[in-house]
C-alpha cells in the first residue's frame, strides 16, 4: 500500500518537529517536505505534489490563507488547517481558508493537549483528508484576472453561475415559510456561497446547522455576518420562529442541537446523532413535524449520513428538498446518503442553490 505523502507547513520549529514526529510514528505516512512560510509551502507543493498538506494559518512571508488560495487555484491539494483557535483574526482566516478549498481544520496542540490522544487524532485526520478528491477553487486566478482589468470602464461578472437547476422549479411552488441548511466537511465555504447569493430582501428565515469543532465555531456566526447581506445570529432559546418577511439567518450554537417546537426555536444538549451535536437530522425532523410542506431544506457537502433521514422526513411531509451535487461537493457523503434514500426532489450544483432558493421564495410570495 502506498504511503500518504504529507507536506508539513508550520513556522514554529518546535511545533513543526512535533508534528513531523507524530506523523512519522505511523508507517503508512511519509513526510515528504517541511516549510516555515507560505511561499515555501507553495513552491514545495508544486515541486513535490504531496497527497495532503498540514497547514498553519499564521505564517511569515505569505500567510496560510494566501497559500491556500494559490494552491487550490493552480494545483489543488487536500489541505488540513492545523491552527490555534483563540484569536478572532486567525479564526476568520481559517474560515476563509475553508471557503477557499481547505478540507478540514484541527486545533493545534497546546499545553495539556500534547500527547498520544492528540497525535492519534492528527494522524487519522491527515489520512481522512488525503482521501478526499478536491476541486479547483479559482479565487487566486480570478483576483489576478480582475486586477488586470482595473482600468476598464465596463467590467462584467467574471463568473456567471449556472441556473439550469431552476428548470421545472415552478412546478414545486408552494407557500414556503423557512429555509433550512445542513452541512459538514466543506460546509463553511458552501454555506457562505449560498448566503452571498441571497439579496437583503430575501423574505424567508434561514436556519443553519454546520458540523465544526467547537473551538472553531465560536466566531463562525460573526464571520457569516461579514459575507451575507441578511442578518446572521445564533439562536436564542425560546425565540419565536421568524415570520416570512423577517429576513435573517439563525445558527445552531456550538455543541447544541437546534429544534423547532410549538412555534419556538430551542437549543438542547440531547444525545449526539451520528456522533454530531448539532445534528442536521434533529433540526430537519423537528421542521418536518412542525411545518411540513412549508419548508425548503438543503443538504450540502459533508462526511457521513447526518441529514439524510431528516431530508426524507421533510420530503414526505410535502416540503421542498435539495441536495448538493457531487462535482461541487468537497465531500459527497451526506448528499449521497440523501439521494440514495430518494430524499431529494432536486440535486443542484452549489452555484444553483442560492438562485433556486430565491426563485422558490419569489414563487411563494406570488402564490400568497
Amino acid at each position: 500500500m502506498a504511503k500518504v505523502r504529507v507536506l508539513v507547513v508550520e513556522d514554529s520549529l518546535t511545533i513543526r518537529k512535533y508534528l513531523v514526529e507524530a506523523l512519522r510514528a505511523d508507517p503508512q505516512i511519509e513526510v515528504v517536505g517541511e516549510a516555515d512560510d507560505g511561499q515555501k509551502a507553495i513552491e514545495l507543493c508544486e515541486k513535490l505534489r504531496p497527497d495532503v498538506i498540514s497547514l498553519d494559518m499564521m505564517l511569515p512571508v505569505l500567510n496560510g490563507l494566501a497559500a491556500t488560495e494559490h494552491i487550490m487555484a493552480y494545483f489543488p491539494t487536500p489541505i488540513l488547517v492545523v491552527s490555534a483557535s483563540t484569536n478572532r483574526g486567525e479564526l476568520f482566516k481559517t474560515y476563509e481558508a475553508l471557503a477557499a478549498g481547505a478540507v478540514d481544520v484541527l486545533e493545534k496542540p497546546t499545553g495539556d493537549s500534547f500527547g498520544d490522544e492528540w497525535e492519534s487524532k492528527y494522524r487519522r485526520t491527515i489520512k481522512m483528508v488525503s482521501r478526499i478528491r478536491v476541486i479547483t477553487h479559482p479565487r487566486a486566478r480570478l483576483a489576478d484576472f480582475q486586477a488586470a482589468r482595473v482600468g476598464l470602464a465596463q467590467r462584467g461578472p467574471v463568473n456567471q453561475p449556472s441556473v439550469s437547476g431552476l428548470t421545472g422549479l415552478s412546478d414545486d411552488a408552494g407557500s414556503f415559510r423557512c429555509v433550512a441548511i445542513g452541512a459538514s466537511t466543506g460546509g463553511p465555504g458552501a454555506v457562505a456561497h449560498v448566503l452571498r447569493s441571497l439579496p437583503p430582501q430575501f423574505p424567508l428565515p434561514v436556519l443553519v446547522v454546520i458540523h465544526i469543532a467547537s473551538p472553531f465555531a465560536v466566531a463562525l456566526t460573526e464571520w457569516f455576518g461579514t459575507v451575507a447581506s441578511i442578518p446572521v445570529r445564533d439562536c436564542v432559546d425560546g425565540q419565536l420562529m421568524p415570520q416570512v418577511g423577517q429576513p435573517g439567518v439563525i445558527m445552531a450554537p456550538p455543541d447544541r442541537h437546534l429544534v423547532l417546537k410549538s412555534g419556538r426555536l430551542w437549543t438542547t444538549r440531547d444525545a449526539e446523532r451520528h456522533f454530531c451535536r448539532p445534528s442536521v437530522d434533529v433540526l430537519f425532523e423537528s421542521l418536518a413535524r412542525e411545518m411540513g410542506h412549508s419548508v425548503v431544506a438543503c443538504l450540502l457537502t459533508g462526511m457521513g449520513r447526518d441529514g439524510a433521514t431528516g431530508l426524507l422526513a421533510i420530503k414526505k411531509a410535502g416540503g421542498m428538498t435539495i441536495a448538493q451535487d457531487e462535482p461541487s461537493s468537497v465531500v459527497y457523503g451526506m448528499p449521497r446518503a440523501a439521494i440514495e434514500l430518494d430524499a431529494a426532489r432536486r440535486v443542484l450544483a452549489l452555484d444553483e442553490i442560492g438562485p433556486a432558493l430565491l426563485h422558490l421564495a419569489q414563487l411563494s410570495s406570488a402564490a400568497d
